[in-house]
């Protein structure tokens, strides 16, 4: 199935979603529309179709209408065809929808339908399986069929959202912003300020003239060019502290490492705060898709990980501080003072640094002139819509820049991976290369980097050397994502916490720097009651599970080294 590049442009903001489910048994069709339309129907068309070929009908004729398919739900035996073929073509036609393989109870045994069903989701081309229902009210049906409702709900732009963004769509400060609220899971939505929508919102607020980006609030507030601190107190993030500035422990950085040592820290009865100087999730919050995170059968978002956890912290008791950057510590006698720039000094008994790190710039003036202009370190879920139809780059061998260019190349008319390396099988997980394989529109180029970029408002070309043929050659490009190498946001340390050479923080080791008489626990650094967690760590496994699991145990550390505090006091 070849459709056109975008189907017609037919308004169809005021028409339900549909859902499509396929089964040729009679009374398994009867009851599976039966549930859906009870459950569902007031807010989604609900269809039926008893074989691939009138599904596929069904769906090209909505697609032609410009009709939205929120989720499709296939039998995998199907008389023309099996459900696995029927939903990888779904993909062509509408590739933001929910594609479930229905499945009998057991049926997951059964080779046969096992292998195509791993593939498929391997592949990209089905999202999970749904148990079909067997009786009325089948919760357990219902619960996979709500969670994918919600997920598709998430990506569709014409939903009402909390903030909506109106600006040139190359403002690289609007950029900015649409990568912040992604990451931080706030809904909003983004209007071109020469689209007819975005000059109806300008003209409204009274702003049609403004050249940087403009923010409403669903309220009516209007934010012209906000800062982040603005924009996260719109959302309501606290960026400033109100009452007591005592805690007992102080985690710097709100990754996966961060977090979870707030959540344990803060279970087991300790004052906690959270310092996060921009999006909670850090690096992995712009993960696209994370599918070996050990609990998370169907895959979990980096950032939808990371809300989850800040609220289970918050729920416990933590109290988080955004858009707040740590700028020093010191210590004096058994507390240790922490520096931020949204407030005066915080005293706290132990610090644990969980700060991440940050991509590694390629150093080319040119790519520089054009950051937020098509040329982006990191790779926000945000901007993949941006690019539909379009030829994007992704620079990078690791697992983060694997899930950008799956990601992308659901939009994308092609997407190229482009590495040093010789092969991807040293730095990328295996689930990760065999989708990329699986994908018709993605390319991977080997041992070949970029020495130079041209445009003008925006990305128009990149210069390429092949160092394996010697060749040098310039290529279009409309954007490219550079997710490689890693810089540790340590700068603001004193040199009392010891670094190794590339500035990351030294932990466990007694002869640098060390003062007591006891050793340093494992995550302590060279400064008493400062522990370092995570990718800032040096030494540590660059993975979200490993990050957090570093961060879970340094907290039993922290409860020793605070406790030894306590009987020195007395």
């Amino acid at each position: 199935m070849s459709p056109s590049p975008a189907p017609p442009d037919v308004d169809s903001a005021e028409r339900r979603p549909v859902i499509l489910a396929v089964d040729d048994d009679p009374d398994a069709i009867a009851l599976l529309g039966g549930e859906l339309l009870d459950r569902y129907g007031r807010a989604y068309q609900i269809r039926t179709a008893r074989a691939a070929t009138s599904a596929l009908d069904q769906l090209t004729d909505m697609w032609q209408a410009g009709e939205r398919l929120a989720l499709i739900l296939s039998d995998q035996w199907l008389p023309d065809g099996t459900g696995c073929e029927l939903l990888a073509q779904v993909r062509e036609l509408f590739p933001h929808s929910r594609r479930l393989l229905l499945i009998s109870w057991g049926e997951w045994a059964m080779d046969a339908t096992a292998q195509p069903l791993r593939r498929g989701i391997g592949l990209g081309q089905i999202d999970y399986y749904a148990i079909k229902p067997w009786r009325a009210a089948d919760e357990l049906f219902h619960r996979t069929v709500t969670e994918n409702l919600h997920e598709w709900a998430g990506s569709d732009a014409s939903l009402s959202r909390e903030l909506t963004i109106v600006a040139d769509v190359d403002n690289a400060r609007a950029s900015e912003l649409r990568s912040l609220l992604s990451r931080n899971r706030v809904p909003f939505v983004f209007h071109a300020a020469g689209s007819a929508a975005g000059r109806e919102i300008l003209a409204e607020v009274r702003e049609p003239d403004a050249d940087a980006p403009v923010v409403v609030q669903r309220n009516g507030r209007v934010l012209v060019d906000p800062t982040n601190v603005e924009i996260a107190e719109a959302y309501g993030a606290r960026t400033r502290l109100q009452g007591s500035r005592e805690f007992d422990v102080t985690v710097v950085g709100a990754g996966p490492a961060g977090l979870a040592a707030a959540v344990y820290a803060s279970s087991e009865g300790l004052r906690t705060l959270v310092v996060e100087r921009e999006t909670i999730g850090g690096q992995a919050g712009s993960s696209s898709l994370i599918r070996n995170y050990l609990g998370f059968q169907r895959g979990v978002t980096g950032a939808d990980l990371a809300t989850r956890a800040q609220q289970q912290a918050w729920v416990f008791g933590t109290t988080f501080l955004q858009m707040c950057q740590a700028q020093a510590i010191r210590s004096d006698a058994d507390r240790l003072y922490l520096t931020t720039s949204n407030c005066a000094e915080i005293a706290t008994g132990a610090v644990v640094l969980a700060m991440g790190v940050s991509y590694r710039r390629l150093g080319i003036p040119a790519l520089d002139e054009l950051v937020g202009q098509g040329v982006f370190y990191g790779a926000s879920a945000s901007e993949a819509e941006r690019f539909t139809g379009r030829s994007v780059f992704v620079v990078g061998a690791g697992n983060s820049a694997g899930q950008a260019a799956v990601h992308l190349a659901a939009h994308a008319r092609k997407v190229t991976i482009l590495l040093r390396r010789a092969t991807l099988a040293e730095t990328m997980s295996r689930y990760l290369i065999d989708e990329i394989e699986g994908r018709l529109n993605v390319d991977v180029r080997y041992r070949t980097e970029i020495v130079n970029a041209s445009g003008g408002t925006g990305l128009e070309s990149l210069t390429l050397h092949d160092s394996a043929r010697g060749l040098t050659e310039t290529v279009p490009a409309d954007a490219v994502f550079i997710l490689i190498g890693a810089q540790p946001h340590t700068d603001w340390l004193p040199d009392k916490v010891a670094r190794d050479p590339y500035g990351f923080v030294v932990t466990g080791v007694p002869d640098s720097g060390w003062s007591l008489p006891r050793a340093p626990f494992v995550f302590e650094s060279s400064v008493p009651g400062v522990f370092a967690v995570g990718d800032v760590r040096s030494g540590s496994v660059k993975r979200v599970a490993s990050a957090a699991g570093e961060g879970s145990v340094a907290i039993q550390q922290v409860h020793q080294y605070l406790q030894l505090l306590d009987a020195a006091e007395r």
